[in-house]
């Protein structure tokens, strides 16, 4: 089980981009990722993110990399970002050997917290592959409902990876922030 109190919360700077980018192809691409739970590499091939991505979303005003640090050591990180009336979360990533062990629950409250309490968002959303029915029902135990509505993957577009299946989409998911539905 993490230890949640030796675990500390900054915003990700530009000199974190190569650390990030290495985090988040480790918990998802390649037969390194197999090691975690949250691996798509038998769906996707190719790079999960690029550090220009990273860069944009450091920089955007109201957008943060939210970086999960113990004894200085990158465990974790996620993408929170106000959009119009509501926070979006993503680009979640824990160390593959980490994972499993209540570090990702509480990322995910920490990114919450601050989408509602220093966003001022009311509800968040993400995207999530819908063939992914371990990690959408872990979500779903956090409060998160499907709301049914889908958007297509970027097939053709390599930053996102190389899909080695031809029915892939994300679902979008949500909770309301209020604070009674807090994590």
């Amino acid at each position: 089980m993490t230890n949640e109190l030796s675990l500390s919360f900054r915003a990700a700077q530009r000199a974190d981009i190569p650390a990030i980018v290495a985090l988040v192809e480790s918990a998802y691409r390649g037969d390194a990722s197999r090691v975690g739970w949250t691996t798509e590499a038998d769906l996707l091939d190719g790079q999960r993110i690029d550090p220009e991505g990273v860069a944009a979303d450091i920089e955007r005003a109201g957008s943060q990399v939210l970086l999960t640090e113990q004894d200085g050591i990158l465990l974790a990180c996620c993408h929170i970002e106000r959009k119009g009336d509501f926070g979006y979360f993503g680009m979640f990533a824990v160390q593959p050997g980490r994972q499993g062990g209540g570090l990702g629950r509480a990322v995910l409250a920490e990114a919450e917290r601050r989408l509602r309490d220093d966003l001022h968002c009311r509800e968040v959303r993400m995207t999530v592959i819908d063939v992914r029915d371990d990690l959408i029902a872990w979500y779903e135990r956090r409060g998160y409902r499907r709301t049914g509505e889908h958007a297509p993957f970027p097939y053709g577009d390599e930053r996102f990876g190389i899909p080695k299946r031809d029915d892939l989409r994300f679902e979008w998911l949500s909770k309301p922030l209020s604070e009674e539905h807090a994590a």
